[in-house]
Formats: structure tokens, sequence, C-alpha cells
């Protein structure tokens, strides 16, 4: 069976960082897929599922209700392997072109401070397991030693 792209990715070499996935074609549109690796695989401990999914729904409703990366957004969400999450969107911006946006929302996950949206019953199918405490401080790391220290080695994964 061939491997999918993701797992041609050298994973001992990873660093945390913004990079380009893929690129597809989709009817008229190109769709890039960016992994925003906040951890080193299998050299840091990786994220529990509740500061997943509270970064998870805050990033969500961060990208849906900006005013420029709205229209753009396709898709946010976790990892399977908790050192990251995935980012859709419609275009094919570089992983530099987007590190602004994802600044702009890790900033704002680190200072978030009311009610997780979504985080309800009705409005989510494990809505109990969200630590936002856990998201803060981690969105606050991802922030402070990585993104405001970008360098190639954290937007071009390894060869």
């Amino acid at each position: 069976m061939k491997k999918i792209e993701s797992f041609e990715v050298d994973h001992e070499r990873l660093n945390r960082g913004v990079y380009v996935s893929r690129k597809d074609i989709v009817g008229d549109h190109v769709v890039t897929t960016y992994d925003i690796r906040m951890k080193r695989p299998n050299r840091e401990p990786v994220m529990n599922t509740g500061v997943m999914h509270a970064i998870e729904h805050l990033g969500a409703t961060f990208l849906r209700d900006h005013e420029i990366y709205s229209h753009n957004t396709i898709y946010f969400g976790p990892m399977g392997c908790r050192t990251g999450f995935y980012l859709i969107l419609k275009g094919q911006l570089s992983s530099m072109d987007i590190v602004p946006i994802i600044h702009e929302m890790f900033t704002f996950i680190a200072v978030f401070d009311d009610e997780i949206p979504g985080a309800d019953p009705v409005s989510c199918g494990n809505y109990q397991d969200m630590d936002l405490k856990g998201a803060k401080l981690e969105a606050s790391v991802f922030l402070n030693e990585t993104l405001e220290k970008m360098t190639s080695e954290n937007l071009i994964y390894p060869e």
C-alpha cells in the first residue's frame, strides 16, 4: 500500500512550526493544507485531548469569525497524533504568508477568558472534555517558543 504524503515526512527531524502539507485542486480552486506543528513528534509529550479539543473549538471559531479568513477557511482540526493541527484554506499561500494569522489565532487562544464556544451538550459530542487552562498554556508556549522565532526550519519540511 502506498504511504500518504504526510507519512513521507521525516517526523524524527520535524520541528515545531507551520508547514505546507499539500496543495489540491478542488473544482476551480487550489486548496492548501497546512501542518501547524506544536510539538516535536516523538521527542516531546503530546497534548492531552482536553487541551486539543479546547484549541480546536477556539481556533475554528476564531478563523470562521475572522474578517479576511472566514470565507477561505475550510477546516481546522487536530492531528490524530496530538502534536498539532491541520488547517485547510482555499488558496495557495505559503507557510510564511499565513504565520501572521496563525500568530493572531494563538494570541487569541492564549488570552481567551470566557466560555469556550460550542462547549455545551447541544453543540458538541464531548463537551466536558475541554481544558481551557491547558489550551492557553500550550498556545502561549507555541507563540513564545516558535511563532515569534520563526526560521526556515519551522516553515519547510526537513529533506
